[in-house]
């Protein structure tokens, strides 16, 4: 299976947000996680009230019954994950169904498409959840 096939196949499970979208998600209360490498948060900037965590750590922080989970999170759950572009996190998102968070998708276009919308942003550089 070639990389486009594997990211069709995730992207398939999603029910993907446009930035506005997620905006809205946000609020009505979904988290926004942001997986992208801290030197691109410093460099690019962050969404306000999103949090940071490294893919490195995403399903550890993020599994509802696990015991390393950070306390936001439950079985049901709204989870928006944002990555540069939009792809790491469909790959990202879909790995989180299957740790038991249904309710977890992507933003279409990643931080770079949020940040085109002229939607909110911060100074960035926030240290992640480890």
């Amino acid at each position: 299976m070639s990389i486009n096939e594997f990211l069709a196949e995730a992207r398939a499970e999603l029910d993907r947000l446009e930035p506005e979208q997620a905006l809205a998600a946000q609020r009505d209360g979904a988290l926004i996680v942001d997986i992208r490498p801290h030197v691109n948060r410093a460099e690019e900037g962050e969404i306000p009230g999103a949090l940071p965590i490294e893919r490195i750590h995403l399903e550890w922080r993020l599994d509802p019954s696990g015991s390393h989970r950070i306390p936001e999170v439950r079985p049901d759950s709204r989870v928006v994950v944002v990555c540069n572009e939009g792809y790491a996190s469909s790959l990202a998102a879909r790995d989180l169904h299957r740790v038991g968070l249904p309710g977890a998708t992507d933003l279409v276009g990643g931080f770079r498409a949020w940040r085109a919308a002229g939607l909110p942003v911060q100074s960035g550089g926030a240290p992640a959840i480890p």
